[in-house]
């Protein structure tokens, strides 16, 4: 297995930080210093716990090209949502995502270029950097307070790569419990290390699960250096994430209710979201101006003022779920209804996601004001309410609903709509519903995480297809003609269409690595189907 990762450290000494300040945190990286150097002090851990934190935004996890569709876990957020129902890219343009889009990235997986090397290489990096830190736990002096926090970061990260990897390259947790997975490592890792074989869904998330506790130990009555960081109540946002995804409802709830106190509903939703010291923000990356990038950026990417990707691909909602925003709820501004005559705009193109610099509809600046945000209240309200309706709570998740509503569409009242809150059943299609408590939760979820969670992730998560077979003239559909996936099968939630291949260089370099099915069922495997029979 090739693991040649450099510990990702901070060259220069790290200015003191306060509270959730804008102004401190420098995450230049170097090889410079040696990781035994570094974390022989928890001033060096520091260093090198703020170097691992610029991975967060870092550009060019492929090697050659398409560098500029891979810089952390926005891209991969964008990715998923691409890959699901709700969001509509309006044309190719200059080609970053429409891959994803289109679902032709897993027959690439032997070119380190393209997004099954990517998306691992990035995970795995970050799992090797705090591995490094974490092996120094004993042995690194100074306050212990400040090796806990050290610490309780790394083991977050640590629980949130494996989480993602295995959304990514495995089946879904529910059902799957016991079909392979990615592989654990949790020991430093050097070229020539040799690879492990994939470990199972349940074995991968007791390790998730295993890590996030020790965070919120470590972190508990911990003050948040910098945004960037993680702290007791996105620890236990991060372990909401996981739970709800293994469908262990009432440990979710528990999480989520802790993580509310790490930030403050706003009915603030047109500043761009650009700025990860908004009071909703949990967690994010603050983009320092001599750090930042262009091109390859999340809003880049999404806002059509910037020129370029944002405008020659534009991200649109889809026609359904625009038409279950009502009209006075404050986030139909999100998205256009109509074109413009003269204003180069598109119907349903977004305007959640812009940059902070702008002068009249031209962004000035893109190296500031485009932070990048990984966690806000509003998706752990969100979990809650769904998590009280599954544990029996169905009052509790409609008063959770209507505060959240109440931020969100005056007058908003889901016990006046008739909605059955007893069947938490859901339908095979995303949009054939019922008329449920819990359809109603996840379409607000849908309309609220729209660009920022990864939509492909909960339809997994809920065992269920989607239908992508209208096009733009459908009221309903409004994907491009040549974005249809009317030959996949994307409807089925026994899909291998989101389960990603594993990159070449990983089954070359670990012979015990075997690959997940490249066409939408195991007969489209060129080798061992690992995701249809238990691990032995």
């Amino acid at each position: 297995m090739k693991r040649i990762l450099l510990i990702a450290a901070s060259a220069v000494t790290i200015l003191a930080l306060s509270s959730c300040s804008k102004d401190a945190l420098n995450t230049s990286p170097t090889d410079a210093v040696s990781s035994e150097t570094v974390l022989t002090t928890t001033d060096g851990g520091m260093r090198a716990l703020n170097g691992t934190i610029r991975w967060f935004w870092a550009w060019g996890q492929t090697t050659g090209f398409n560098q500029h569709q891979s810089f952390g876990p926005q891209s991969y957020a964008l990715m998923g949502d691409l890959m699901g129902e709700d969001m509509v890219m309006s044309a190719q343009g200059n080609g970053w995502f429409w891959n994803d889009y289109i679902y032709n990235v897993k027959p690439y997986y032997t070119n380190d270029g393209w997004r099954p090397y990517d998306c691992w290489n990035y995970y795995y990096t970050l799992i090797s950097n705090v591995n490094y830190i974490l092996a120094a736990k004993e042995t690194m002096e100074g306050a212990q307070a400040d090796v806990d926090y050290i610490m309780g970061n790394c083991y977050a990260f640590r629980a949130y790569a494996y989480h993602y990897l295995a959304m990514t390259y495995a089946r879904s947790y529910i059902g799957h419990e016991d079909m392979l997975s990615v592989p654990i490592y949790t020991e430093p890792t050097v070229a020539g290390t040799p690879g492990k074989a994939r470990s199972t869904n349940r074995e991968v998330y007791a390790r998730a699960m295993t890590d996030i506790d020790s965070a919120i130990v470590l972190l508990q009555g911990q003050t948040k250096k910098h945004v960037s960081h993680i702290n007791y109540e996105t620890a236990n946002g991060i372990k909401a994430r996981i739970a709800l995804y293994m469908g262990d409802y009432q440990t979710a709830l528990e999480a989520a209710q802790v993580a509310l106190a790490g930030g403050t509903m706003t009915s603030d939703v047109s500043h761009g979201y650009n700025d990860c010291t908004l009071p909703d923000v949990m967690w994010g990356a603050e983009i320092i101006a001599d750090q930042g990038t262009t091109n390859p950026q999340f809003l880049a990417h999404m806002d059509p003022d910037f020129g370029g990707y944002g405008d020659d691909a534009r991200k649109c909602c889809s026609p359904w779920l625009y038409n279950r925003v009502a009209a006075n709820d404050i986030r139909k501004a999100w998205w256009n209804y109509e074109d413009i005559d003269g204003e180069g705009t598109m119907k349903y193109q977004q305007w959640k996601f812009q940059f902070g610099n702008k002068q009249d509809g031209v962004v000035t600046d893109p190296m500031t004001g485009a932070d990048h945000i990984f966690m806000r209240v509003p998706e752990m309200m969100l979990t809650l309410a769904e998590c009280q309706l599954r544990t029996g709570d169905a009052a509790g998740a409609e008063a959770t609903l209507n505060e959240f509503m109440s931020y969100r569409q005056p007058g908003y009242d889901c016990t006046t709509m008739g909605l059955n809150t007893t069947d938490l059943t859901l339908n095979t299609l995303t949009t054939d519903l019922k008329g449920t408590l819990l359809e109603e939760i996840l379409i607000q979820r849908r309309i609220e995480l729209w660009g920022e969670f990864g939509r492909i992730y909960d339809i997994k998560r809920l065992r269920q297809g989607f239908d992508r077979s209208l096009t733009g003239a459908s009221d309903e559909g409004g994907h491009p003609i040549t974005a249809l996936l009317t030959n996949l099968d994307v409807d089925n939630p026994e899909s291998f269409d989101w389960v990603l291949t594993i990159p070449q260089a990983e089954l070359d370099a670990n012979p015990l690595m075997v690959q997940n099915p490249i066409g939408s069922a195991p007969s489209g495997n060129t080798g061992d189907d690992p995701s249809l029979n238990p691990a032995e």
